[in-house]
């Protein structure tokens, strides 16, 4: 088994030490020769998560995608999804042929609205059961930390998804395992919205009562938008069938991986979207909250994307809509919220 890695911010050098950690070698793309030479020789990305050392004898650094793929099997894309078009420049179909691809991607591809999968399978010719996805809840500083925290690996292949599942399995890390690809790629994608407009709110200073309210409606609109995709594992208390690696209930809407990444998300003071947020309550600009976070908010391009594929799939979604408006429409944030105020029930 080789992995890559597309991607050195921190999401993807989080990913990176699991797997070294677990003793496996990985061949990882990592932005310049300057940055490769100083992981090296430090040890440690030199941008994110500087805490965690690396054995450099288990890393094969590249600048080159091309290289990577080619001497790996197993694909891992971790880079922000406005950069995944611009990233994979340069390879063809062929050189995905006989891959595994693992997206580690939280957003939409923007320039087409689609969810990763369905850009590779267009652009690549990169087939759903060679396709799987790593969700959370889970934040980068938390897996450095060695804090424990779970995955889950979902995949059209359940078999490969749980085979792959074992690699990552660390004593800080556990891992779920189901065949939810567009529900959880979705959800991950939403919860960075309404972490975001947690955001808001905390910034122009409304309370916990408050927000316990907007991610409570937040999730239930989540589950709207979900169930209108054709999504079913949504269902509160409803469990079909157990997981085929821990044999426990299986996962649904109230499970880790839709609900408990939206949590963590919009509370977390980990959060980049969260953050981005509250600059934006605060009074900053979406360009001068973009150059003081200095990281990518996915959440910012998803609102934008989410509110165009929602012209077709017609679900309720004021709060993820005043939040596009809000960063894209100029509607002043205290306006935006005093219309939320009125849909929360």
């Amino acid at each position: 088994m080789s992995f890559g890695i597309i991607g050195s911010g921190s999401w993807a050098t989080a990913l990176a030490k699991i797997l070294t950690d677990n003793h496996h070698h990985i061949n990882w793309l990592v932005r310049s020769d300057a940055m490769a030479a100083l992981i090296k020789e430090q040890k440690h990305n030199p941008s994110y998560l500087q805490p965690v050392i690396f054995d450099t004898s288990l890393l094969t650094l590249e600048t080159n995608v091309i290289k990577v793929v080619s001497a790996s099997d197993h694909i891992i894309i971790a880079t922000p999804s406005a950069y995944v078009v611009d990233t994979l420049k340069g390879l063809s179909k062929k050189d995905f042929e006989g891959k595994k691809v693992i997206s580690a991607v939280k957003g939409i591809i923007p320039q087409d609205n689609i969810l990763l999968n369905d850009y590779l399978e267009k652009e690549f010719n990169v087939e759903l059961r060679d396709y799987f996805t790593i969700m959370g809840p889970c934040h980068a500083e938390e897996v450095a930390a060695e804090k424990l925290s779970y995955l889950t690996f979902s995949g059209a292949d359940e078999e490969t998804a749980v085979e792959i599942a074992t690699y990552f399995k660390t004593g800080y890390l556990n891992t779920v395992v189901n065949d939810d690809i567009y529900g959880v790629q979705f959800a991950a994608i939403l919860k960075n919205i309404y972490a975001l407009g947690a955001g808001i709110a905390h910034g122009l200073k409304y309370g916990d009562n408050f927000l316990s309210v907007l991610i409570a409606n937040s999730a239930d609109e989540m589950a709207g938008f979900l169930r209108n995709v054709g999504i079913h594992n949504i269902e509160v208390g409803k469990h079909e069938g157990e997981d085929p690696v821990t044999h426990k209930r299986k996962a649904n809407y109230a499970a880790s991986v839709y609900l408990g990444d939206l949590l963590v998300t919009c509370y977390s003071l980990f959060s980049r979207n969260r953050t981005f947020g509250t600059m934006i309550g605060k009074g900053y600009t979406v360009k001068e909250a973009q150059k003081e976070l200095n990281m990518v908010a996915e959440g910012c391009n998803a609102s934008k994307s989410i509110y165009a594929i929602n012209k077709n799939v017609k679900a309720e979604m004021p709060i993820a809509e005043t939040v596009y408006r809000i960063l894209w429409d100029q509607l002043q944030p205290e306006e935006g919220f005093r219309q939320i105020e009125e849909t929360l029930v």
